[in-house]
């Protein structure tokens, strides 16, 4: 990869969204006036298993027995998910789309089914998110990577003093550092970069003068 400036290094945030096929995105969202969306283990379980389902190719353990108009879509030939973490109030999620709308419809089925079962079980109604997903196009090999840096590092501030986000248990960093494996989450194409020096090396170094620029990457929380 080669050296580019701090300034060009990543896009701005919040910039309006850019459908473009074969390309990687940064999405995220939270919860309207940042309230949670994510309030116990059960919550976070079901979102993973939406993304799991989702993205993962079809077999005989996902046939859903409803009606054929209620068989949940599946997206894994045309969208990959490459790195996630959930937040209580909000969640990052690394996508790569095949087609230009790929993206669109695979957001739109995750977050339908996750606000249905959410306002169900909380006894709620209206929305949930603030807004429409928002989207960052990844426009550079150096843009992947420290996007991946940002999103494993997310639960430093909420982790107990002395704790490394390894700990944290609803983030595909654990995927990177081959401590297990959910097959729906792709970690070769940014680990490719990383065969001289530590993964886990590169997203806990905080002296690196890089976690200035992958800010701009994030929502304000």
């Amino acid at each position: 990869m080669d050296p580019v400036g701090y300034n060009e290094l990543m896009p701005r945030k919040n910039v309006v969204k850019e459908y473009r096929e074969k390309s990687f995105y940064h999405v995220y969202n939270r919860g309207v006036a940042k309230q949670k969306i994510f309030g116990d283990v059960d919550d976070y379980k079901k979102f993973l298993g939406l993304l799991k389902f989702y993205l993962s190719l079809q077999g005989p353990t996902l046939q859903v027995k409803v009606a054929p108009s209620k068989v949940l879509k599946n997206h894994s030939e045309n969208v990959s998910l490459h790195s996630y973490c959930l937040m209580p109030n909000h969640f990052h999620i690394l996508l790569y789309q095949e087609k230009i709308d790929s993206m669109n419809f695979f957001m739109r089925s995750l977050a339908t089914k996750y606000v249905m079962y959410f306002n169900q079980r909380y006894k709620r109604t209206g929305p949930l998110f603030e807004s429409n997903y928002k989207a960052v196009r990844v426009e550079t090999d150096d843009q992947l990577i420290y996007l991946t840096k940002y999103i494993h590092r997310n639960p430093i501030d909420i982790l107990p003093a002395g704790m490394d986000p390894v700990g944290y248990k609803y983030s595909s960093y654990g995927n990177y550092l081959r401590l297990f494996k959910q097959e729906w989450v792709k970690i070769n194409e940014v680990l490719k970069f990383f065969k001289d020096k530590s993964y886990k090396e590169f997203v806990e170094e905080e002296n690196d003068g890089s976690l200035r620029i992958i800010r701009d990457l994030g929502i304000d929380e």
